[in-house]
């Protein structure tokens, strides 16, 4: 019985292995990333009123989300494929990596900041959105 527990278990390791693909897990997180985003652009534009409980949930979630494994998200031989990632991601890695890390420094420095108003929040936020903006440039390609 042991064995077939024991089988079972590395089959289904080995299945679940199998079926990673890191180009469906980076896209899944930069959906969920942009979706994150769009919560707080509106409240940052004044289109909705300031909840400082919302904002910093949110913003704890984009750190998580931003928990990022380059090499995992991005590994050598994902370059072919159905993606808007740039070549450039594959040629410069520290460079891409460097950028992964200042967008994630500056999340966590907006949730440690812990805005209570719209007027803290903004810079913060412009800081995180510019980070979206610039890796987009350098390393995605645009499409259409």
């Amino acid at each position: 019985m042991k064995f077939i527990v024991l089988s079972a278990s590395i089959l289904a390791l080995s299945a679940s292995v199998a079926l990673a693909d890191p180009i469906a897990d980076r896209k899944a997180q930069m959906k969920a990333r942009g979706a994150l985003v769009g919560e707080l652009a509106p409240i940052a534009r004044g289109q909705q009123p300031y909840d400082a409980a919302k904002v910093l949930a949110t913003l704890e979630e984009m750190s998580k989300n931003a928990e990022t494994d380059v090499s995992v998200l991005w590994p050598a031989g994902s370059e072919a494929g159905d993606h808007t990632s740039s070549l450039k991601v594959w040629e410069d890695p520290s460079a891409f990596e460097a950028a992964v890390d200042k967008y994630k420094s500056d999340v966590d420095a907006a949730v440690a900041a812990n805005p209570q108003d719209i007027d803290a929040f903004r810079p913060l936020f412009g800081a995180i959105t510019s980070n979206c903006g610039a890796c987009h440039e350098d390393f995605r390609v645009k499409r259409g």
